[in-house]
């Protein structure tokens, strides 16, 4: 059932996207008149290099835009060259570190590559763009930014904004120059409004406060009515955001996580979120998630198959995919080695710690993790529970080419010899 007349705000709405907008109104009657006339709306997302590669936890507002261009629109991908020297204070405690030039210069190269494998780039009139603000930042001059920028905003209002607001709250200091980041980000709504008649952001929900920023110095300073839309925080059953698993983070780019642990991380999902995903993560149509989200019982598992490898299909592609896919089927449910499993090469003649080998593979995170899983019976090696914190596997231990080692039921891995 159609709620908007715009294609756009209706996919948002039915796969659970949609969390708040500036204007609904304007926003679906700016979309309807660009669909109906051919003529792409405008749309970006922005990232701060902070980090070479994007995670799970950024891929909701990614789809957002992914389905923004699949509806004839232009995505725009910022990179803030320039913003991510401040660093944007919504939800932390105290300054970003900064960051040197060549390691900002490695980070946009990396979020060109996490971009590119939800958004097609390219010259064409739907085909996304990346800029960087640091281009129209770089030879700014201050005082006439303060000026001409700076007069369009009220410290009143500035204060009430939950990213100032809460830090001051829990009597966390913040710095002036963390308190520009949100004058920095409206004025790159204006540079994008102004260079390629942009007139969407798209973000997570914790962006609203940048957002209106921006909005507000549109029609201040523009006399133009900019567009503000946000998905909500995807959280789990428990309340906990998605996107890290064990406390680290699920990686986008392939040099930072294997696409076979990408599938697992959907793979392992809890039911009670199986229908979200399929929703937020996959392009898969609805009549066939309806189908998936009411299977029940051990007939989920299904469900989560399905999830995991059209999620990691669009993430890290077909061929990628089915690999994952089949050593997961030849770890689980055939008992095999698959080829995608972590592995280890150490000497296994002279020998290697237990704790230091699931530490190595990254099943743990330090020997202290180790030792309280062993007392769990929570590592395993060959099949058997590890009972001696001390015990050293060698080649003895090696059964058709490799040592099979194991964190509970979901981790498995192989140790060959170096």
């Amino acid at each position: 059932m159609t709620q908007f007349k715009s294609e756009f705000l209706n996919i948002m709405h039915e796969r659970g996207f949609y969390n708040q907008c500036t204007n609904e109104e304007g926003f679906d009657a700016y979309l309807y008149e660009c669909e109906k006339t051919g003529k792409p709306a405008v749309g970006y997302l922005g990232s701060d290099p902070t980090g070479d590669s994007l995670h799970v936890g950024h891929i909701v507002p990614l789809m957002m835009l992914r389905w923004f261009q699949k509806c004839g629109h232009k995505p725009l991908t910022l990179v803030g060259g320039a913003t991510a020297r401040i660093g944007d204070p919504s939800g932390k405690d105290k300054l970003r570190p900064f960051l040197d030039e060549a390691t900002l210069a490695h980070n946009v190269i990396g979020l060109k590559k996490s971009f590119s494998k939800f958004l097609k780039f390219g010259d064409g009139p739907t085909d996304a763009l990346m800029v960087d603000n640091w281009n129209w930042f770089k030879d700014i001059n201050y005082l006439e930014f303060l000026r001409d920028i700076g007069t369009c905003y009220s410290v009143n209002r500035m204060l009430t904004m939950d990213s100032v607001k809460s830090r001051l709250e829990r009597e966390q200091p913040m710095s002036f120059l963390e308190f520009n980041y949100m004058l920095l980000q409206g004025y790159d709504f204006c540079v994008l409004l102004q260079k390629y008649n942009c007139r969407a952001q798209i973000a997570g929900a914790d962006q609203w406060g940048n957002i209106t920023s921006g909005t507000e110095l549109g029609r201040r300073r523009y006399d133009t009515e900019l567009f503000g839309f946000t998905s909500p925080i995807i959280t789990d059953s428990a309340g906990k955001k998605m996107g890290k698993s064990e406390g680290n983070a699920v990686w986008i780019n392939e040099d930072k996580l294997p696409a076979y642990d990408y599938y697992q991380y959907f793979r392992n999902i809890g039911d009670a979120e199986v229908g979200k995903c399929l929703r937020i993560f996959t392009d898969l149509p609805m009549d066939e998630i309806y189908r998936l989200e009411k299977l029940q019982d051990k007939e989920i598992n299904e469900a989560k198959k399905i999830l995991a490898f059209e999620a990691t299909k669009i993430c890290r592609g077909l061929a990628e995919a089915q690999s994952a896919q089949e050593t997961a089927v030849k770890t689980f449910e055939q008992g095999a080695a698959g080829d995608d499993l972590p592995t280890l090469n150490a000497d296994l003649n002279s020998g290697i710690g237990v704790l230091d080998a699931f530490l190595q593979i990254g099943f743990v995170e330090s020997k202290g993790e180790a030792r309280r899983l062993i007392k769990q019976a929570g590592l395993k090696i060959n099949g058997k529970p590890v009972t001696d914190e001390n015990y050293v596997i060698t080649a003895a231990d090696v059964v058709d080419g490799a040592v099979k080692i194991a964190q509970g039921k979901k981790k498995f891995g192989l140790l060959k010899s170096a």
